[in-house]
């Protein structure tokens, strides 16, 4: 994929928008949505990053507020028109052609003016495009709709119960013909999420549940001893978990969504997942990061594996002891988001 060479001037105000789209396979499919987000003039496209196991691709783009507006209107509306949901099959959960659209204050925006730009999306996406819009995290209009989980829980198959119970907060509330091929898309703004993968060396996805479910911050569901069922928090906050099979690889995985790796680092994700495998007799190898990374997220890792928060090679000792490069080299000037503005 080519990324542009214009460098964006970071005084100006800065978003950075990150798409989940429903495929992962098709490269033309996948080089026409990016392209349409390359011709927008005053973005960059950061990074493009598909899975064929996952049958997804995320996309990043930074640029200034309407300019990324638009972007993420043609990528969506290019992603309703190539992308069927009714035949699309992956291992991530997903609801919609564009399943996620997250809008991310990056420099000289506020949380208040993202909230409001999403929700200028959203909008635009429900009344132009005749898709279903949920709006999420700091954009939703409801408590129960601030996660994602709960907004995709059904994924695309259960979409059409789903609109009779929960009215979209844009959009059509019946299953027509269009929305049977596009699906839903959820629209927010929200803090910076890094999505993290960390890599088992086993087949059995069953293990990597369990190892999901005991340390994301909902945990897992047990029965007391009269039988009852009820959620006990797990060992991480701000950590969503899941787990997942990399036929590509014979391994699997635990995909991780780390929602504020202030509260909760990727080191200390690492180090616990690494704990739970050895508990069930296998190993955490290495990880991965999905689209971008915050250069402090590794500083931080490479001060806690070396002992030392002020050395020149913190960055390198992140990558070596989380593993970044196992499956695919990791490049911090085309991983970490600050090497790429």
């Amino acid at each position: 994929m080519i990324l542009l060479n214009n460098v964006i001037n970071t005084d100006r105000k800065i978003i950075e928008c990150v798409p989940n789209f429903s495929e992962g396979q098709n490269t033309d499919i996948i080089d026409k949505i990016a392209s349409s987000v390359q011709s927008t003039r005053n973005v960059k496209l950061l990074n493009v990053e598909p899975d064929r196991d996952y049958n997804r691709t995320v996309i990043t783009f930074a640029g200034e507020p309407l300019h990324i507006k638009e972007a993420a209107f043609k990528a969506i509306s290019t992603a309703a028109e190539l992308i069927d949901m009714s035949q699309q099959k992956g291992e991530h959960p997903r609801i919609g052609a564009t399943d996620v659209c997250p809008m991310i204050p990056v420099a000289n925006v506020t949380k208040d003016e993202c909230v409001k730009l999403s929700d200028e999306l959203g909008k635009d996406v429900g009344e132009k495009l005749g898709i279903p819009v949920y709006l999420y995290e700091d954009t939703a209009r409801s408590a129960e709709r601030r996660n994602l989980e709960n907004i995709r829980k059904g994924e695309y198959e259960g979409l059409e119960q789903k609109l009779k119970d929960w009215i979209p907060d844009y959009g059509p509330a019946e299953y027509n013909d269009k929305v049977r091929k596009s699906g839903a898309t959820v629209i927010g703004s929200r803090f910076f999420l890094i999505a993290y993968n960390v890599n088992l060396n086993t087949r059995d996805v069953s293990i990597a549940n369990e190892i999901a479910k005991k340390i994301r911050e909902s945990g897992p569901m047990i029965a007391d001893e009269t039988g009852t069922k009820k959620r006990v928090p797990g060992l991480l906050k701000c950590v969503k978990a899941i787990g997942v099979e990399l036929n590509e690889y014979n391994i699997t995985q635990v995909s991780l969504n780390l929602t504020n790796y202030k509260e909760t680092s990727m080191h200390e994700v690492f180090e616990s997942i690494k704990a739970q495998a050895k508990a069930h007799g296998k190993e955490a190898t290495g990880s991965e990061v999905i689209g971008l990374v915050p250069k402090e997220a590794l500083i931080e890792a490479g001060a806690f594996y070396t002992g030392n928060s002020s050395g020149n090679n913190l960055i390198e000792e992140a990558v070596k002891h989380l593993g970044l490069s196992q499956l695919n080299t990791f490049n911090p000037e085309k991983k970490i988001i600050e090497n790429l503005l």
